[in-house]
């Protein structure tokens, strides 16, 4: 069976295909790859081993009816069609879990960074501008103690809120469209409406799935909602906040600050407004950057087509109703 990679992934993922048969076509070139080229390439095979950003439409589906089996190198699937995918009659596979911990982090960096306004000194000594300091300008704040509000609590938010649990004894509050079951349990998180969310957090960090109901969830309305001393943090998709609305509350004092790893449009540009801000920090969607957690994601999406090829249900499958008349 033949499978097309669409870009450059850890070796193990590679020989593991490999050793299970598979005739492997890899695209080597940086960047993602263009859909009519990708259209192209996959007339030629039977899988696709899809990394890195590619839009996977119902035109993508339907010229494509042939594949066997899709897998993600990704946790987020908002550029799949899913329903096409399943119309006709495609699995298509994620990679959960895997990257929780490293996207985490990400999250806590994040959060600690704009705390400190970290990137923004550390501009200044770039720009040779280190050469006192005053006692009363561009102060921090301390996150010992105060509230963190999760929108989203799933793997990645879970794992946030237990670092920040442990390390800074934060009241953890979170929203979610069901209470999750081990949260009181184990980091005596409270379950709050949305609203709730917005005024009571001083770090608010989103780990939501970018849907049609999440898209722009947190734009101007939001944002006066929260507490002009809150900290904004998304790690999930940038498509979850208004980036100029998210300007316009840092300028006006309506929000303390925000670290985002997730851009709407990324790559972000390198003049954005938001890039000039004392009490913002960016980075270059770096979530699951871990040798580990891309490692374990590769061989994730790896597994999920040995076992598609198997005629066996792939372990991370997202449209499961597709096997629900064959297994």
């Amino acid at each position: 069976m033949k499978v097309f990679i669409c870009r450059t992934i850890p070796q193990k993922a590679i020989d593991s295909l490999q050793q299970a048969g598979f005739d492997i076509t890899y695209r080597t070139e940086p960047g993602n790859i263009i859909q009519s080229d990708l259209i192209k390439a996959c007339q030629q095979v039977d899988y696709l081993f899809a990394a890195g950003h590619n839009l996977l439409d119902e035109k993508f589906f339907e010229t494509c009816r042939h594949l066997k089996g899709i897998a993600l190198m990704s946790a987020g699937y908002d550029s799949v069609d899913l329903k096409a995918a399943t119309k006709y009659g495609i699995p298509v596979s994620n990679t959960p879990d895997v990257l929780s911990n490293a996207t985490a982090d990400i999250a806590f960096l994040l959060m600690l960074a704009v705390s400190r306004k970290a990137f923004f000194m550390n501009r200044k000594i770039m720009n040779n501008e280190w050469k006192d300091f005053e006692l009363t300008e561009h102060l921090g704040v301390e996150l010992d103690g105060k509230t963190l509000g999760i929108f989203g609590l799933g793997r990645i938010g879970f794992e946030l809120a237990r670092k920040a649990k442990a390390a800074y004894n934060m009241d953890i509050i979170y929203y979610n469209r069901h209470p999750n079951s081990n949260a009181k349990r184990l980091l005596d998180a409270t379950y709050v409406n949305y609203d709730e969310l917005l005024t009571r957090s001083d770090v608010l960090s989103v780990h939501s799935n970018l849907t049609a109901e999440t898209k722009g969830k947190f734009n101007k309305e939001a944002f006066k909602r929260m507490k002009n001393t809150a900290i904004f943090i998304n790690t999930a998709r940038g498509g979850l906040h208004q980036e100029e609305d998210l300007y316009t509350a840092l300028t006006s004092g309506e929000l303390w600050g925000a670290g985002l790893d997730v851009t709407n449009p990324e790559p972000m540009a390198f003049d954005n407004p938001l890039l000039s801000l004392p009490n913002v920090a960016v980075l270059p969607h770096i979530g699951s950057a871990t040798t580990e957690a891309r490692d374990n994601m590769a061989l994730m999406a790896a597994h999920n087509l040995i076992a598609a090829n198997k005629h066996i249900k792939m372990p991370q499958i997202l449209n499961r109703e597709i096997y629900e008349n064959n297994i």
